[in-house]
């Protein structure tokens, strides 16, 4: 094979990973889609799986394959948005489209030219029969649909070959190479962290050594003491004298055998510690590649799409040779394609656009890479226009994300914060590119699954800015190790802004929400006890309470613990399949001393952080002085399937007092209503699985509920929508498009009266 060829053969095997891995989601997903055809998860998640099946088969050049993906996507769009009622013969056509780009990324002979040659006319007949399925033509009668998707693909244009960079030491060609087994090499690392982490016992013992090392020096020198008093003495018994000095010449030469015994373990600790580091270090080079490894495609990709959107558009990239581990490395592959797709399709302009502004006609997107603190850094931006921001607020109202009131009061930070959730897009067109509202939700989801971070933002006249923060290794964490009601327990150092010690006498009550003063700026306080479900065993009588302030930006609590144990390095070990995911947990561990530990899932704390504070449920971590029992706050239940409605209408009740929990749609609200007492109900009338009419009317034949105060909040503000709404057993309407703060707690006044009872 020529070097062409074996980049080629190189990208196919990624791409027959990724084939293998999507498969696998297909095949279960359109299963489950035979016995439920509409039911939304399954086709969420087997159109993100055709979808990244698209986006990895540009990367790598197989036309036939984008094709099929791209009618399979078509099918799944379709039927998601109530186009398209899948029927058997859409799920055969569907699963045969997976075995196809199966087959493409396994072509058989391993023949990399199979799709366009042998393989050519399967794919156009498997195209040709979605494609016709799709619009109808095969099924009788034909379904009522959205109309189809084009799945013409850009035109794929010949690559520019660059030139090879020189080669360094590190790739020498007469380097000799070894094939190693991966499992292998994960053992072999595993083994290496754990003889890292094992040298630190000698630590506590040579500190021990010492200890009696000094305990020694007292004994002799209170030895010289009594013979010095012996001397002095009249009639010292001589035998008694000869006693002590022989005892003290025996303490002295124990004395001298243990410093050097001492001294040679020091110089062992010093040796053994530096030894296994570099064991340790060297293993994990095994592991590691340079980013290259993993964006080498992506060039041609920005050049191609460029091209088909008639965008002149140059990658570039610093960093190339910065290390990743291999795990990483292959996660990172198709978040940051999305990443760069999205720049090209929404950051860049069209040539005239840039001409008239006064930039060069060719865009550029920047990718570019770095250790920082010991953590993988990726920054993705481009020198488009960037977002608009008065779209994005159009958007995000036109969605029913927030009223325009509130769209108005976010700040740039807030508003790009939706470009994160499933299904968002500023695209009201569906094309071959975007459209669909999948990608960033995905970069999210697999930067978080790492430990990882992500965060968006965006200077006056310039593109949006992406910036990823990831582990450099997952087989080994610095971490900050806790003690929670008697067991151990680890945050990652990487998510840890600072741990404190808070005293009680600063922790400020602000309704039912504990807060503590940190650098000038008020910072939520959530009891780790609470968070895992543990009791209560610090000391209310101590001054200060140990914190670990986790989070970033806007997201920033901090953690309760019971003592502050110091920073560990610890060998991660997953947990047991068979457990599952276990909440706001990541993995495992064993101390020096062989204490088990378990790590923190920092992310899985946060949102569990933010589900206490939003239903109202934080208790109290005891202050100085406390123990007097609460007044009874008036609890009211808000359910909206809007997070933005949801967060406002919480927001002004627990301002004004009132205890608050919410419920994300009527079905929620209906299970929260029968397990927990309310003093009043605020619902939204559109919601999924059971709307507000219907709570309502649930509400009121309900024996035990039937007097409950219930307020209807809703967009409908017509005549008939509100005497629907009182007819069905509200006490209250009141129409959003009307909606301002002073309305509603003026309407909340009049059912239940003050906060306290």
């Amino acid at each position: 094979m020529n070097p062409e060829q074996l980049r080629d053969a190189s990208m196919l095997e990624l791409f027959a990973l990724e084939a293998d891995a999507q498969a696998e989601i297909l095949n279960a997903g359109l299963l489950a889609l035979e016995r439920e055809p509409a039911a939304a998860t399954h086709l969420e998640s087997c159109m993100r799986a055709a979808h990244s099946l698209k986006g990895a088969a540009r990367i790598v050049g197989l036309d036939g394959g984008v094709r099929v993906a791209h009618v399979m996507e078509d099918c799944l769009v379709a039927a998601q948005r109530g186009g398209l009622l899948l029927t058997p013969s859409h799920i055969d056509a569907l699963l045969q489209g997976t075995d196809l780009l199966q087959r493409i990324g396994h072509p058989p002979g391993g023949a990399l030219d199979w799709p366009e040659r042998e393989g050519l006319a399967e794919i156009n007949a498997c195209v040709a029969h979605l494609n016709a399925l799709l619009d109808g033509t095969e099924l009788e009668p034909a379904p009522a649909r959205m109309p189809a998707v084009s799945a013409a693909t850009p035109e794929v244009f010949p690559p520019e070959v660059p030139p090879a960079p020189q080669a360094t030491a590190a790739a020498d060609p007469q380097e000799r190479m070894l094939r190693v087994n991966a499992d292998r090499l994960d053992r072999l690392l595993a083994m290496a962290g754990e003889s890292m982490v094992e040298t630190h016992w000698l630590r506590p013992f040579g500190g021990a050594m010492q200890q009696a090392r000094r305990q020694q020096m007292r004994a002799l020198q209170a030895l010289e003491g009594i013979q010095a008093l012996l001397a002095s003495a009249d009639g010292t018994v001589p035998r008694l004298r000869a006693a002590l000095a022989e005892a003290r010449q025996l303490l002295e030469d124990s004395h001298g055998q243990l410093s050097q015994r001492v001294e040679e373990i020091d110089q062992y600790d010093h040796r053994a510690s530096r030894l296994s580091r570099r064991l340790y270090d060297t293993a994990l080079s095994c592991r590691m590649r340079p980013l290259s490894d993993g964006i080498m495609g992506y060039s041609r990709m920005v050049r191609d799409l460029g091209r088909a959107l008639g965008k002149p558009v140059h990658l570039a990239l610093a960093g190339e040779q910065t290390q990743v581990d291999r795990d990483i490395l292959e996660q990172l592959d198709a978040p940051l394609a999305h990443l760069l797709r999205n720049a090209v399709d929404h950051g860049i302009e069209p040539p005239e656009v840039r001409r008239a502004a006064g930039k060069p006609e060719e865009g550029r997107v920047s990718l570019h890479a770095r250790h920082n603190a010991g953590r993988l850094v990726i920054e993705i931006f481009d020198d488009g226009a960037g977002v608009d921001f008065g779209a994005l607020r159009e958007a995000i109202v036109r969605r029913s994300l927030a009223q325009p009131e509130t769209a108005a009061r976010m700040s740039e930070t807030e508003l790009l914060e939706f470009l994160l959730l499933p299904g968002f897009s500023l695209r009201e067109t569906v094309s071959h590119v975007s459209g669909r509202g999948v990608g960033l939700d995905a970069v999210q989801d697999m930067v978080r699954a790492v430990r990882g971070s992500l965060r968006l933002s965006q200077q006056p006249g310039s593109g949006l800015h992406f910036h990823l923060e990831l582990p450099l290794t997952l087989s080994v964490v610095r971490t900050l190790l806790v003690e929670v009601a008697g067991e151990a327990y680890a945050f990652p150092l990487g998510h840890v802004m600072r741990a404190v010690a808070v005293r009680r006498d600063e922790i400020e009550q602000v309704e039912q929400h504990q807060h503590f003063r940190h650098d000038g700026r008020p910072v939520g306080l959530v009891s780790a006890a609470q968070l895992l479900q543990r009791p209560e065993t610090a000391t209310p009588d101590a001054d200060t309470v140990p914190v670990v302030i986790i989070g970033e930006q806007d997201r920033v609590y901090g953690i309760a613990v019971d003592r502050l144990l110091g920073e560990r390095m610890l060998v991660v070990q997953p947990l047991a399949q068979a457990l599952g995911k276990i909440k706001d947990i990541a993995a495992g561990s064993l101390t020096d001393d062989g204490t088990p530990v378990l790590i923190f899932d920092v992310e899985d704390m946060l949102r569990s952080v933010e589900k206490l504070v939003s239903d109202g449920r934080i208790e109290r971590v005891r202050q100085a002085g406390a123990g007097t029992a609460d007044v009874r706050r008036k609890r009211v239940l808000v359910v909206d399937d809007s997070l933005t409605v949801r967060e406002l209408e919480r927001k002004l009740l627990a301002g004004r007092g009132y205890d608050v929990a919410v419920a994300v749609d009527g079905m929620d609200g209906w299970n929260v209503l029968r397990a927990e007492p309310f003093d009043l109900v605020i619902t939204d009338v559109d919601m999924p699985r059971m709307d507000g009419i219907e709570l309502v009317t649930r509400i009121r034949e309900e024996p035990r509920l039937r007097q409950l105060p219930v307020m209807i909040v809703s967009y409908k503000d017509r005549e008939q929508d509100r005497e629907r709404g009182l007819q069905a057993g509200a006490d209250y309407y009141l129409a959003k498009g009307s909606f301002h703060d002073t309305a509603l707690l003026d309407a909340v006044l009049d059912l239940i009266g003050e906060a306290r009872a």
